[in-house]
């Protein structure tokens, strides 16, 4: 019983990642239909905030609590510039928004290596983060554990999933982001200045990304490829959730989390995520528009 509640709990960790990966890729891509294939850049643009922070104060902990909003408004202001330079010219062509994001992508990984360097650079925890927070103690004396720096993630993802719920349902922001969704033309019309509306989305969904590259410091070393290497699970959270559905995107990820977990017990990290790629796409097959829908007045 202790191991099958160690291999969630663990699953319930690599979920949070998935989550906090996917959560400003939700906006950009679920709210508003724009194919962001540079969203892995600006998770690296906020992980090298954290490192260039680091060098300015000594203290790890300082430094990570500063790296938080510094990143997010890093993150969010190079996801406005693309939107107000290239993206407002292509909301119409979504499949054009894919490519010339991937160019911007490469330009920006390129930009890392000239100012970074190519080799990966790895980060200073905080020493609260670098043990594990102890659970429970099972009947067989087998102790249940969670790292500390995962602990941290999930409060983190947990933090950031509240106060964007709460930005789309209770403010006049959210309001205008749900209008724009459900019918652009309508939303004009009325009033709503789709333009600025626009550029706000692209700086929350670019800034969550910045957030998600200060996690993934506590995880390991990072480098120029590094948003490369999570862009495409963040897509599939997003796809399997259903477009412009952040509660579905909520459950896929822990359930992907939960799923890897056990796979990977029984069998190597590389087979497990084989296996959940394969059930991603047995499910899209079974149910292409994701796990929930989202409900237009469009007539298109």
């Amino acid at each position: 019983m202790t191991l099958v509640a160690s291999q969630f709990i663990t699953g319930i960790s690599i979920g949070a990642v998935l989550l906090l990966i996917a959560l400003g890729l939700a906006l950009t891509f679920g709210q508003m239909n724009v194919i962001n294939m540079a969203h892995g850049e600006f998770i690296m643009a906020g992980a090298y905030t954290t490192f260039v922070l680091q060098k300015v104060f000594s203290d790890a902990g300082v430094s990570l609590l500063v790296a938080l909003p510094a990143a997010f408004v890093v993150a969010g202001l190079m996801g406005v510039l693309l939107e107000i330079l290239l993206i407002r010219r292509l909301y119409a062509r979504p499949l054009d928004t894919l490519l010339v994001t991937w160019g911007v992508s490469l330009m920006l990984q390129q930009l890392a290596r000239d100012v970074f360097g190519a080799p990966n650079v790895q980060t200073r925890a905080p020493d609260l983060l670098t043990g594990n927070v102890h659970l429970w103690t099972g009947s067989d004396g087998v102790e249940l554990t969670i790292a500390s720096n995962r602990l941290f993630i999930l409060g983190l993802v947990l933090v950031c999933l509240v106060a964007l719920t709460l930005v789309l349902r209770l403010t006049p922001l959210g309001r205008r982001i749900r209008a724009v969704v459900q019918n652009r033309d309508l939303a004009a019309v009325s009033g709503v200045p789709t333009a600025r509306v626009d550029r706000l989305t692209f700086f929350l969904g670019s800034g969550l990304a910045g957030v998600a590259g200060v996690a993934l410091t506590l995880l390991g070393p990072i480098g120029p490829t590094m948003g490369t290497n999570v862009i495409i699970d963040a897509f599939l959270v997003v796809v399997v959730g259903g477009i412009g559905q952040l509660k579905g995107s909520v459950i896929v990820a822990f359930t992907l989390g939960v799923l890897q977990s056990g796979v990977e017990y029984a069998t190597t990290l590389s087979v497990a995520k084989v296996i959940v790629f394969v059930a991603i796409v047995a499910f899209l097959q079974l149910r292409p528009q994701g796990l929930f829908t989202v409900r237009t007045r469009s007539l298109a």
